[in-house]
């Protein structure tokens, strides 16, 4: 069982910038890939950001050029830089651990940011 807890979301003003923090409990070198989904009210999660155990990154074309994931093993710690933000970013954002042997997939509680315009 991997529990993942996430940091940093807020209100802030349109072109602002946040950093999401995702603690994990378990070793995160041994996590297969790690990311970040969003969801608003009514609508599907859509994953934002993720991170293979081997540094592959991808992104949400929305988001390209203004987000960036990493993670750093020492702290079993995945981060979220968000610069420019736009109020179409405003969402609650999930943290998700992904094992690939068997496939296995944990949440964070979510973290609510909110871009005023």
């Amino acid at each position: 069982q991997v529990q993942l807890v996430e940091s940093g979301g807020g209100l802030v003003q349109s072109g602002g910038s946040l950093r999401l923090s995702c603690v994990s409990s378990e070793t995160i070198s041994k996590i297969d890939a790690m990311g970040w989904f969003r969801q608003t009210p009514g609508n599907q999660r859509e994953q934002v950001a993720s991170i293979t155990r081997g540094g592959i990154t991808n992104y949400l074309d929305s988001v390209k050029g203004r987000f960036t994931i990493s993670r750093d093993n020492a702290r079993n710690t995945v981060y979220l830089q968000m610069d420019n933000l736009k109020p179409e970013d405003t969402a609650v954002y999930y943290c998700n651990a992904g094992l690939w042997n068997p496939p296995t997939t944990y949440w964070g509680q979510g973290t609510q940011v909110t871009v005023s315009s």
